[in-house]
C-alpha cells in the first residue's frame, strides 16, 4: 500500500482495515503501538480548531493527528484511533474531557494544522 507516496507497512495496512471494520474494538493503546512500530516521534506544536498545544504536551493526540494525516485516514478512522478515549467523549458529551477530540470532532481535519510539520517520520 502507498499512502502520500511512500509505501505503508502492512501492520499501517491491516490496523487502517480494523478501523474500518471494527472500530469500536480498536483501543488508544493499539495505535500507540502501530505508531510506535512504524514511525519516530519528535514532539511538534500543532493546533486544533480553537486548541493549541505546544511541543511536547498532548503527545498521544499529536501523534495521533500525525499519523492521521500520513495514512490519510478520514475523520471518522482518526477519531477511532484515540479509542476508549473517544468512546468517553461520545458517552459525556457536554463533558470537558479531551479537548484535542472534542474540537476534531467540531472542526475536522480543516482545524488541525502542524506549523513545523507532522511529528512523525517512518522508520
Amino acid at each position: 500500500m502507498s499512502v502520500a507516496g511512500v509505501d505503508t507497512p502492512s501492520s499501517i495496512s491491516a490496523f487502517a482495515a480494523r478501523l474500518a471494520q471494527a472500530s469500536d474494538a480498536v483501543t488508544f493503546e493499539d495505535t500507540m503501538e502501530v505508531i510506535a512500530a512504524n514511525y519516530e516521534f519528535a514532539p511538534k506544536p500543532f493546533t486544533n480548531g480553537d486548541v493549541h498545544n505546544a511541543a511536547g504536551t498532548n503527545e498521544g493526540s499529536c501523534k495521533v493527528f500525525s499519523f492521521g494525516k500520513l495514512a490519510a485516514l478520514d475523520e471518522a478512522s482518526t477519531l477511532s484511533c484515540f479509542g476508549q478515549h473517544y468512546r468517553d467523549v461520545l458517552a459525556d458529551p457536554a463533558g470537558a474531557a479531551h479537548a484535542n477530540i472534542r474540537s476534531f470532532m467540531e472542526a475536522g481535519w480543516g482545524g488541525v494544522h502542524f506549523p513545523e510539520g507532522v511529528a512523525l517520520t517512518p522508520k
